[in-house]
């Protein structure tokens, strides 16, 4: 079974669907025997923002209404994250472009497969979220390159070219063109459509009801 999920390294939910679609993908292997092949692939939040520092908080409380509305939105996530086993930490956190954070999953993916790409995203949610780290800075996403067992000259040689950005663009348009307008988004085998980060059990379900319809078709 292969799976898509549109993601984007600046999404909290992002972060935990993917989490818990990976646990739920190696239970129904784990039961089945079947493989699950999940690919990353790019969606941006807001491909407008800038990469200047400003912290965090102080982008979402303008975008959503307040220091308020930005701490219960953050407690939330964190009470989630808890949950699942995964630290959010966001009193450090600075916004970011993921532009080239998105090319450089594309090179992991094309270098060395679909394992490196998204233990490479996983690198830079912690980055992000968990260590106030600039993922959009070009020595911070070469060193997470590292992090995830990837040559970090080869990953920073990348990032200086213009390297992936026409996958990348693709990748949008292609979420663009399913109607995507939210993510963490699933896409599986093709044709089942998966919104929001679900829990482990309701991914669990859904491979299983999927793999049910391979074996029946």
């Amino acid at each position: 079974m292969k799976i898509s999920v549109f993601s984007d390294v600046v999404c909290p939910w992002c972060y935990l669907g993917v989490t818990r679609l990976e646990r739920a993908a190696a239970a129904y292997t784990l039961e089945t025997g079947d493989p699950i092949e999940i690919a990353l692939r790019a969606f941006q939040l807001d491909p407008r923002t800038p990469s200047d520092g400003t912290p965090l908080v102080e982008a979402i409380a303008e975008k959503f209404g307040g220091y308020d509305r930005a701490e219960q939105m953050f407690a939330q996530v964190s009470a989630a994250g808890r949950a699942d086993g995964i630290d959010f930490d966001f009193s450090n956190a600075v916004q970011a472009n993921t532009f080239d954070a998105h090319r450089l999953l594309t090179w992991a993916e094309g270098t060395v497969g679909l394992g490196a790409q998204r233990d490479l995203a996983h690198e830079l949610w912690r980055a992000h979220f968990a260590e106030g780290a600039d993922i959009a800075d070009h020595d911070t996403l070469a060193a997470r390159a590292a992090a995830a067992g990837l040559d970090a000259e080869a990953a920073d040689a990348w990032l200086v070219s213009d390297g992936g950005a026409e996958d990348v663009r693709l990748q949008v348009e292609t979420a663009r063109s399913l109607g995507i307008t939210a993510v963490p988004t699933a896409v599986l085998d093709g044709k089942y459509v998966a919104s929001g980060a679900q829990p482990q059990q309701a991914y669990l379900r859904l491979l299983r009801e999927v793999g049910d319809r391979q074996g029946a078709g």
